[in-house]
């Protein structure tokens, strides 16, 4: 599987997706550390992706995105944003909303 499709299954496969510099409990940048602490602090299961133990998808999922920078959040197959966005959206409650609804959505997948 090319690189392209290994980012489209990563998207397909999980509700909530964070890419991001390193893990959630290990994060090698702050953005990446203040985006997947307020990801946690919703309270909901998400999958991540380290880019930097995965240079091919580093350098092809920007592209792919349209959006150059890391982290970046997916929900529903839908890019939401980078760390700024994902703060903003903690900071009025969008994001936990979101993150419920993709999280209900998903568990009712699942049966």
């Amino acid at each position: 599987m090319d690189t392209l499709e290994n980012i489209k299954q990563q998207i397909a496969d999980n509700a909530i997706l964070l890419y991001m510099k390193g893990s959630p409990n290990a994060p090698q940048c702050g953005f990446s550390m203040r985006a997947s602490q307020a990801l946690m602090a919703c309270g909901k299961r998400f999958a991540y992706v380290d880019v930097l133990s995965n240079p091919d998808i580093r350098s092809e999922l920007p592209k792919y995105a349209n959006w150059p920078t890391f982290p970046q959040l997916w929900v529903k197959g839908e890019l939401v944003g980078g760390c700024d966005i994902i703060m903003e959206m903690y900071e009025n409650g969008e994001l936990k909303t979101l993150v419920d609804e993709a999280a209900a959505e998903s568990e009712g997948d699942a049966e």
